[in-house]
């Protein structure tokens, strides 16, 4: 079975672009608008990355991934943003699940990259006892 890696963005075109991108690599996607029906979708299968814009309309990139970690859901996560001028969003996203923080628009083979680095952390740690890092070595 192929990775699965779920992208939250609210720009539709970012969500097809993504979608396309990495189904076109073999590996697996689900996409939402926001982190609120990423939250409420219903899901068969956890996925192993984990792809979020930093600013959504209501609950933010930032916010929905402290939620998870809250949750111990311990999947790699990189984050996007169309506003990398933006030091303090970038630090509040820092986490050791952080693999990476890109600016849009994004290059293909940098965000591929990011992908395939956050695959290589190790196998699906969701909702482990697995303190952040652990994977890391």
């Amino acid at each position: 079975m192929a990775p699965l890696v779920a992208v939250v963005d609210d720009d539709v075109s970012v969500r097809e672009s993504l979608d396309g991108l990495i189904r076109s690599v073999g590996l697996e996607v689900r996409v939402s608008a926001s982190a609120e029906e990423f939250l409420n979708s219903p899901q068969s299968r956890k996925p192993d990355c984990l792809v979020f814009d930093v600013r959504l309309p209501g609950m933010s990139g930032i916010e929905l991934h402290r939620h998870l970690v809250a949750q111990q859901c311990n999947v790699p996560v990189i984050f996007m943003t169309a506003h990398d001028s933006d030091g303090r969003a970038r630090s509040e996203a820092a986490s050791d699940w952080t693999v990476a923080y890109l600016t849009k628009p994004l290059s293909d083979d940098e965000f591929l990259g990011a992908v395939a680095a956050a695959l290589k952390l190790g196998p699906n740690a969701w909702n482990t006892a697995a303190e952040p890092g652990d994977s890391h070595e």
